[in-house]
C-alpha cells in the first residue's frame, strides 16, 4: 500500500438535491434505500433507465438540508437534467454544487491518522463528520473523500489521481463513465455486493428487471479484477473476449489504472464462464492476455 495521499477529486460533480420532498423523491428513482439513510450517512447509489440498465454509479450522502451526490462531471449536466424531469410538482431542487468546494481522496497507509490529525476523529465506515466547514467521509477504513474550502487539500500530501482509481478498483467499486452507459444491470456490475442496491424497498426505474435478474438466477455476467500487461492503458467501454465466445465480445472493461509492479489493474464485467476459466483477452480474441485476480464469490453461484 502506498504512502497516504491526497488526489484531487475535480474532475467529480457534486450535486446537491434538497426540499421537502428530496427523500421521497431520490427514493423511487434511485437503486439503494434512500429513506432508510439518517443524516450524516451516504451509501452507494445507481440510476438506471427503464430496462435495468445503469445510467450513473454515485456516493450519495444524506445532509441534516438535504443529499449530495458526487459523480463523474462528465456525465453530471445530462444525469441532473434528466433527473429534474421526473421532478413535476415535487418540493425538489437540483442543483450543482461550485467549483469553489474542493474534493480529495485520501488514502494510503496511515491515511486514518492524518484524517484523525486534521478532523479530531475517523469516521466509521459510509459516514461523515464536519470541522471548519470541511466535511470527511469515509468509503470503508482507509479510503475517505472530503469536501470543502480549497485549503484542506495543503493539510495532506498530494498524490496524482491513478492511485485513488486504484484504490476504488480493488475495493470493486464501478464508477460508470460515459462511454459505459447503460451497459449493465446493477448486479453485473457486482454494485448488490456493495450495497448499492435494496432488494426490499418499492419501485424505481428498472426496478423489475433488476428484481428478476437477482431472484430468476438469469444473471450471466459478473464483474471481476483483472491485470493487463503493457504499456497502453485500457479504456471503459473496450471489449474483451475469450475463446468460448469467439469473435463475439465476452466483456467490457469497467474502469482501469495503472498497477505499481507494471501494467494496469481493471475491473472487467465479463461472461461467469469467460471468468470461470480465467482466460480473457483485450480489444481481440488475439490481444493482450488479461489475467483474472480477483473473483467475487457471487460470480460462482450465479
Amino acid at each position: 500500500m502506498p504512502s497516504a495521499f491526497a488526489a484531487d477529486l475535480s474532475d467529480n460533480a457534486l450535486l446537491a438535491v434538497t426540499g421537502d420532498d428530496a427523500r421521497e423523491f431520490l427514493q423511487g428513482q434511485f437503486t439503494s434505500d434512500v429513506e432508510a439513510l439518517a443524516a450524516g450517512r451516504a451509501q452507494w447509489s445507481g440510476w438506471c433507465t427503464a430496462k435495468g440498465r445503469l445510467v450513473a454509479t454515485f456516493l450519495l450522502l444524506r445532509r441534516t438540508d438535504g443529499f449530495l451526490l458526487m459523480l463523474p462531471a462528465e456525465i453530471a449536466p445530462a444525469f441532473a437534467m434528466r433527473l429534474s424531469m421526473f421532478v413535476l410538482r415535487s418540493k425538489v431542487r437540483i442543483a450543482a454544487v461550485g467549483d469553489d468546494v474542493a474534493r480529495i481522496g485520501i488514502a494510503g497507509e496511515g491515511a486514518s491518522s492524518l484524517i484523525r490529525k486534521r478532523w479530531g476523529a475517523v469516521p466509521a465506515p459510509m459516514t461523515a463528520i464536519e470541522k471548519d466547514g470541511a466535511t470527511c467521509l469515509a468509503l470503508d477504513e482507509g479510503r475517505f473523500v472530503a469536501f470543502g474550502p480549497a485549503t484542506i487539500a495543503s493539510d495532506f500530501p498530494r498524490g496524482s489521481r491513478d492511485p485513488w482509481d486504484l484504490e476504488l478498483i480493488h475495493a470493486g467499486i464501478p464508477v460508470v463513465v460515459a462511454a459505459t452507459q447503460e451497459a449493465f444491470v446493477p448486479q453485473m456490475a457486482n454494485f448488490d455486493l456493495v450495497g448499492g442496491v435494496s432488494f426490499k424497498k418499492g419501485c424505481y426505474p428498472g426496478q423489475e428487471i433488476v428484481a428478476r435478474t437477482q431472484y430468476r438466477g438469469i444473471l450471466k455476467r459478473r464483474m471481476a479484477l483483472a491485470h493487463i500487461a503493457g504499456a497502453e492503458r485500457p479504456q471503459p467501454g473496450q471489449a474483451v473476449y475469450s475463446k468460448e465466445f469467439g469473435d463475439q465480445a465476452a466483456g467490457t472493461i469497467v474502469n482501469a489504472a495503472p498497477s505499481p509492479g507494471g501494467g494496469f489493474d481493471a475491473l472487467v464485467v465479463a461472461q461467469i464462464e469467460s471468468l470461470g476459466h480465467g482466460e480473457l483477452h483485450w480489444k481481440s480474441l488475439d490481444g493482450p492476455a488479461m489475467e483474472v485476480r480477483k473473483l467475487p464469490s457471487a460470480a460462482t453461484a450465479s
